[in-house]
């Protein structure tokens, strides 16, 4: 498998509907999208366009009513720990310490100790938490809580590491801390991240390409490659000229949708 050219995640013409008691809910539309090893990708688009469906779609919780969802060439046939969710709500087991919660998916996978052990401590340490090992989670901010989840789906061998809105929760200045956190984590670590998010600053900030959908059904509307020098400043011309542009097409489609 020549990783350079098989992408490692790839929606091809995906569709996805829901049956909510008599009412058909068409969800996706004719998505495709591919992701290459090591990029940084956001979705943005309004409330029920369809991007948390597509990321349960790639995650393996859902499954298209007609197209395909592949991982290096393969059906994605179900949740596997190669692809890791960070949800918004961390997701973590309150009756777990930060280190058995780190920890859960090694042993869990029957790993020996020593491994489990030190998989934990490397992850630990890499989301700057070895003080609150044997913390619990409600003993944690929402900041804490969000870098244990992410460091419970790196520890499980997470090649693709899909984030719902992660940071929605947080104040502002945790979200700014997390985002640097994520951007580190990211470009030392080699991931590949598929982002959701509301805020087309987040979305500028932290990916490669951000890829606009419609209001529902979700469509790709466009997929925009970013061509700005890493660390990004929010406030420099270029940064704004980008955020006008993904704006006014973010923009275009509300007005369409309640013409």
């Amino acid at each position: 498998m020549a990783e350079s050219k098989t992408p490692i995640v790839e929606i091809r013409r995906v569709s996805k509907l829901f049956q909510l008691q008599d009412q058909t809910i068409h969800a996706l539309s004719d998505a495709s999208l591919t992701i290459r090893k090591g990029e940084f990708v956001c979705l943005i688009g309004a409330s029920g366009c369809g991007k948390s469906t597509l990321m349960r779609i790639i995650a393996g919780f859902e499954t298209p009513s007609s197209g395909e969802a592949l991982m290096w060439g393969r059906p994605i046939l179900g949740p596997d720990p190669t692809r890791g969710m960070v949800f918004q709500d961390y997701a973590l087991f309150p009756w777990l310490s930060v280190r058995d919660n780190i920890g859960f998916g090694p042993q869990a996978r029957g790993l020996p100790r020593v491994v489990v052990k030190e998989t934990v401590d490397r992850f630990i340490d890499l989301v700057g938490l070895a003080k609150f090992a044997n913390a619990y989670p409600h003993q944690l901010s929402g900041g804490m809580k969000q870098r244990v989840a992410i460091a419970r789906v790196l520890a499980n061998d997470a090649e693709v590491v899909l984030m719902d809105e992660p940071f929605g929760a947080l104040d502002a200045m945790t979200r700014e801390r997390l985002q640097d956190e994520l951007l580190d984590i990211w470009q030392r670590t080699g991931l590949t991240v598929v982002f959701v998010t509301h805020s087309i600053e987040e979305a500028i900030f932290l990916s490669n390409r951000v890829v606009v959908m419609t209001p529902g059904p979700g469509r790709i509307e466009s997929d925009n490659a970013l061509d700005l020098a890493r660390p990004r400043d929010v406030s420099s011309p270029e940064f704004n000229d980008i955020r006008r542009v993904l704006g006014a097409k973010l923009h275009s489609h509300h007005a369409k949708k309640a013409a």
